[in-house]
């Protein structure tokens, strides 16, 4: 499952003023999306198309470190 980060917020280039006050819209704890993410799913239940750019960021990353990791594996 994706897990998206603040990291993923400020590369979909999102104003983290506007993000606080729309997680506490939707009844999303910002303290623990700061502390360990949030599944992507739980974002995609908001219903708001504005989380689709960040949960691609998050997919993104998450693909950009599985290459990574395997690289390390073969001793690179």
């Amino acid at each position: 499952m994706t897990r998206v980060t603040i990291q993923d917020l400020r590369a979909a280039r999102y104003c983290l003023a506007g993000v606080r006050p729309w997680f506490r819209r939707h009844g999303l704890d910002w303290q623990e999306f700061l502390d360990g993410g949030i599944e992507a799913e739980a974002l995609r239940a908001s219903g708001d198309a504005l989380v689709e750019p960040v949960i691609l960021q998050a997919e993104v990353r998450e693909a950009g470190q599985g290459t990574s990791n395997a690289e390390a594996d073969d001793g690179r």
